[in-house]
């Protein structure tokens, strides 16, 4: 038999079930309310608001740009000024190592690749001066060394006789005349020279030494490998003093380079100017820059956009790169923060003064206060 106890612990338990479930029944499980709030707010920051108020784009083409928008978006402003500004020039160029901080290493004569005490040398592996790479065995062919194992023969048979006579000169000294006796010493010494020469031609190797301290660059060398005269085996470079070729279309121009720089991964790399070249090479002129920022990695072979400063002068305002955009129009355009939170589109002409400042000739007034910093997100407002 059921207990009523029991009975009355079920039927309360069905009670606050179907409690439940109607209480569940017309309720949203989606987000909760503060979370979506929470959702919102962000939203709405992404874009640009600010407790309802949005940056917007104005009838005349102005912006209007709340104080907290400013601020997310890092915008910096400058005053323009007007002076006279060096006049520059874009070449293209690429980076060349300096002849006197590199080096080849190259054969004068044939012969088969024999590794050093420490081995062959391998790419980025430091070298000092004088240091021996590697060592180069002649290899002649079997007429020539033939000829030579005669010759070493013949003047064996010669040292021999002259061995004897000199000999012999000493134990008559005194009874023919001293010259003799010298002239004979004379003749034993050079043949004994011509044999030891002639005899170091058939077995002695070539050390092929680093002729700078540096870094290998490059490398052909293999143990065993036959290699003609003249071959190029090691490249030696010293990465703390690099140089940049560029070439000059314009040979008026060369007179007047003072300096340059170029820009690599976002860092600009000073350079100065050694001399320029008198003969023209594919229609222009080669200009030499050495670079000043060791700290920067450069390649042998890599091709940089050079902007070499003159001697010239212009008139106009020096402003940052980044502060030059477009329009719809393709114009070239900078923002000028004309109110505490209006800015206006100016269209402008400007000039390369270095590989991250440009020189503003047109539409430009000395006072204005342009965007030098987030100028390309004040273009994205609509």
């Amino acid at each position: 038999m059921t207990s009523p106890y029991l009975a009355a612990f079920f039927a309360g338990a069905i009670a606050l079930a179907a409690t439940s479930v109607a209480a569940h029944g017309d309720e949203d499980h989606g987000q909760p309310a503060a979370t979506s709030a929470v959702a919102d707010k962000t939203t709405s920051a992404a874009v640009g608001m600010d407790d309802g108020v949005a940056a917007r784009r104005e009838a005349d083409g102005s912006l209007f740009v709340p104080k907290p928008v400013q601020y997310r978006l890092g915008l910096r402003t400058r005053l323009m000024k007007s002076e006279a500004l060096a006049v520059t020039v874009q070449l293209s160029g690429k980076v060349v190592a300096d002849p006197n901080a590199g080096g080849r290493v190259q054969t004068s004569q044939a012969g088969r690749i024999e590794a050093g005490a420490k081995g062959l040398p391998v790419l980025g592996q430091r070298v000092k001066k004088g240091e021996v790479l590697a060592w180069v065995q002649p290899t002649i062919g079997n007429i020539e060394r033939s000829g030579q194992q005669a010759e070493v023969a013949t003047l064996d048979a010669q040292l021999e006789i002259a061995r004897s006579q000199v000999a012999r000169y000493e134990q008559l000294d005194g009874t023919i005349p001293r010259k003799d006796i010298e002239a004979a010493r004379v003749e034993l010494k050079s043949l004994q020279a011509r044999r030891a020469a002639v005899a170091t031609g058939l077995h002695a190797r070539e050390p092929l030494r680093a002729p700078v301290s540096g870094v290998v660059s490059a490398t052909a060398a293999v143990a065993g490998q036959i290699v003609e005269s003249r071959e190029v085996l090691f490249e030696i470079v010293d990465p703390a003093h690099l140089a940049v070729e560029a070439l000059a279309y314009d040979p008026v121009l060369v007179d007047g380079v003072e300096e340059g720089s170029a820009t690599l991964a976002g860092r600009t790399i000073a350079l100065q100017f050694v001399g320029a070249g008198r003969q023209l090479r594919g229609q222009a002129l080669p200009l030499l820059f050495r670079a000043r920022s060791a700290e920067i990695p450069l390649a042998i072979g890599q091709p940089l956009q050079v902007i070499a400063r003159t001697d010239a002068t212009v008139t106009g305002i020096a402003i940052p790169q980044e502060a030059l955009v477009r329009n719809r129009a393709g114009e070239v355009i900078v923002w000028v923060h004309s109110g505490p939170e209006q800015f206006t589109p100016r269209r402008v002409e400007s000039e390369q003064l270095d590989a991250q400042t440009v020189a503003v000739t047109s539409g430009g007034a000395t006072g204005d206060r342009v965007v030098v910093s987030g100028a390309s997100l004040l273009a994205q407002v609509r």
